[in-house]
């Protein structure tokens, strides 16, 4: 048992309850831990927030006894920051009427980034299979033919991996657990369901929250309109439609029919695979600021409004479900596409917003500004009927 002086003339008790833990990792050669200094720095940070009368620790586990000085959601909100330069993690709890604010090492994880590249270059196969026959290669009888599709894989990847990498970044620059981005081959009209990325760990802030949220759209919105203008500029070769082929009529989002007169691009009766991809960004960044659930667009406005996101969140599915009914019933054309999506977002509305633990701290008028834009952006990228079949 160890005395220790701290801060305000307290005394504490500072037992360690594994110490035959300790004194067998010594002799293996892990270091000796110093308890005493541990706590000298870790103080400071919590004293500010929690009344401490008594500090235990086991190993390198700390235990800090006391009375909360503000409410215990702002106390692990508080504590957040410094803790992680110390790379430690906290919970608080109340146990036989006492607050506990355990303190510990955090986990170390290995990132299995094979997976990545593995699924990486599986989507890099789909997408390119899926471009050869945008470009009406025969693959059963020229395999070669495959590389044909290499501009429409470029364009897509650099439309999804974007959204994806500008979320990665984000997320390290404040300081979260973020994990590289995951591609998802998939045998569709595009050859992949795009790409996610995993969190671990707490939101610390609404900036964050928002910063992470808007930097994807906005980052994959520009790639998609850079990849449009591309697209647009290309000639698109005669192709040889192959038998039982589907063909789709692509409905042209506003944003996407503004570059097209800007350029002064006629287009023709088929779109380049490249401005396709385009077109696909577009779709995609609609999709993802729905302000709904764990979507970037929920996520953007639960930054922005706070709790009150929640009633959006709820009305969103609902909308999306009349939207897809006047299509049907009124237009006569295929509305399916919102129905299934309005379907989509019961799911992604239970799962709720995530909360940032600094979630008093509102954003400040530029972020809100930018919100706004980013939300009108979206808008832009809306069409009615996104595609439908040619029969």
């Amino acid at each position: 048992m160890l005395k220790m002086d701290c801060p305000k003339n307290k005394t504490f008790s500072l037992g360690d309850r594994n110490s035959k833990m300790n004194q067998e990792n010594n002799k293996k050669g892990k270091g000796k831990f110093d308890a005493k200094e541990m706590v000298s720095r870790l103080y400071p940070f919590i004293v500010r927030v929690f009344d401490v009368y008594e500090i235990q620790n086991s190993g390198e586990t700390f235990y800090f006894y006391g009375t909360p000085k503000i409410s215990t959601e702002n106390i692990i909100g508080e504590l957040w920051e410094p803790l992680q330069k110390f790379k430690l993690g906290y919970t608080l709890k109340y146990e036989l009427g006492e607050h506990v604010l355990l303190v510990f090492p955090e986990k170390k994880t290995k990132e299995k980034t094979w997976l990545n590249l593995i699924l990486f270059i599986a989507t890099l196969f789909t997408t390119m299979v899926c471009g050869a026959l945008m470009f009406g290669a025969d693959l059963e009888k020229e395999p070669l033919q495959l590389f044909q599709g290499l501009p429409f894989t470029l364009a897509i990847m650099a439309v999804l991996g974007s959204h994806e990498m500008a979320h990665y970044v984000m997320a390290r620059y404040h300081g979260m657990k973020a994990s590289l981005p995951y591609f998802i081959p998939f045998p569709s009209f595009i050859g992949t369901m795009g790409a996610v990325i995993r969190y671990r760990g707490p939101v610390p802030s609404r900036k964050a929250l928002f910063d992470v949220g808007i930097a994807g759209p906005l980052v994959g919105l520009l790639m998609s309109v850079a990849v449009t203008v591309i697209g647009l500029s290309l000639e698109m070769p005669e192709v040889k439609t192959l038998p039982d082929t589907m063909m789709f009529d692509l409905g042209l989002p506003p944003l996407f029919v503004f570059i097209q007169n800007l350029i002064g691009a006629t287009g023709g009766e088929t779109l380049h695979p490249v401005a396709f991809a385009g077109w696909v960004g577009m779709f995609v960044t609609l999709l993802n600021l729905l302000p709904a659930g764990q979507l970037d667009g929920g996520h953007i406005l639960r930054a922005m409004v706070g709790k009150k996101a929640e009633k959006v969140s709820y009305l969103m599915p609902r909308i999306l479900f009349l939207i897809g009914l006047y299509v049907i019933y009124w237009l006569k054309e295929d509305g399916v596409i919102w129905i299934f999506w309005a379907l989509l977002l019961w799911v992604f509305a239970a799962a709720g917003h995530p909360s940032p633990m600094h979630d008093k701290v509102e954003l400040d008028k530029k972020r809100i500004l930018l919100g706004i834009i980013t939300f009108i952006l979206g808008c832009l990228c809306f069409t009615l009927i996104p595609f439908k079949p040619i029969l």
